[in-house]
């Protein structure tokens, strides 16, 4: 639109010309034209780019990637923040070596031991609803796994803080053998209710991780290491440690809750292991 005011501006007058019907003239004539002042160019489409150059291939997305980017744009749309803490993990390694020969891994003892901690930090394990926080029944926890013709998915671990460490070891195998088959049934990929994103498989020291929907948090798990720390007495020492970085929905969790829920986390995987085999 060319406005009629000074300098081009647009009046109050052009909006209503724009606005009111074309008015017949007296003796039932065609109606008359809008001045040319107040003429509207017409929008046109957009003209295709060139193809992009350099390109070998497109590979249309997999059914399965194609949910993932549904559930990623949707997250985008969630104010999230992220808390980041270092867990010294010596009793944690310690644990493993002697499980692992009985099929408990790594990821299964983080998973116990982050839903023993939801046990005591509810509000990590609820999600934002429109009528208010939505606390669930179970403590399911969903681990992320990469498919090999891209994607991932997220087996869960149904009430795995009632459940014992080994009969998880089981449940665990059992799931990522079907994941990676797709022979899963969708109640065991969509009832997760925090999830955890472990790469520290991958010599990843740290990193974060996208909240999936409908739910408050998830944890991303990097790698463990030997650092160089300086302990209370002012000696120095070697510790082994892994960081790990909470992502939450900021409409449900606040950094309070984070922080304690990650200091808890860490009492249980460094002086009370303990209570993973129980």
């Amino acid at each position: 639109m060319v406005g009629t005011g000074p300098n081009g501006r647009i009046t109050a007058a052009n909006l209503e010309a724009l606005t009111k019907p074309a008015v017949k003239s007296a003796n039932g004539a065609a109606p008359v034209a809008a001045p040319a002042a107040l003429a509207v160019a017409p929008v046109l489409s957009p003209t295709p780019g060139p193809a992009p150059t350099g390109v070998s291939r497109v590979q249309p997305f997999t059914t399965l990637q194609g949910a993932v980017i549904r559930n990623m744009n949707t997250s985008l749309t969630v104010p999230v923040f992220r808390v980041s803490y270092t867990i010294a993990v010596e009793a944690l390694e310690t644990l493993y070596k002697q499980l692992k020969g009985q099929g408990v891994t790594l990821t299964v003892l983080l998973a116990k031991a982050i839903a023993l901690t939801l046990r005591q930090h509810p509000l990590l394990n609820a999600a934002y609803s429109e009528a208010g926080i939505a606390f669930k029944d179970d403590i399911n926890v969903a681990v992320a796994v990469a498919m090999e013709d891209g994607g991932l998915i997220t087996p869960v671990l149904r009430q795995a803080d009632r459940t014992d460490v080994y009969e998880l070891g089981r449940q665990w195998k059992s799931l990522v053998e079907r994941a990676r088959s797709k022979q899963l049934q969708p109640e065991e990929y969509n009832s997760g209710t925090f999830t955890l994103s472990n790469l520290g498989m991958f010599g990843v020291d740290r990193f974060d991780a996208i909240l999936p929907p409908g739910t408050g948090g998830i944890l991303a798990v990097g790698g463990t290491k030997a650092n160089v720390v300086a302990l209370d007495n002012g000696a120095i020492a070697v510790r082994r440690q892994m960081n790990v970085t909470i992502t939450c929905d900021h409409r449900v969790v606040y950094g309070a809750h984070a922080a304690q829920f990650l200091q808890d986390l860490a009492k249980l995987l460094e002086t009370d292991g303990d209570r993973l085999t129980r």
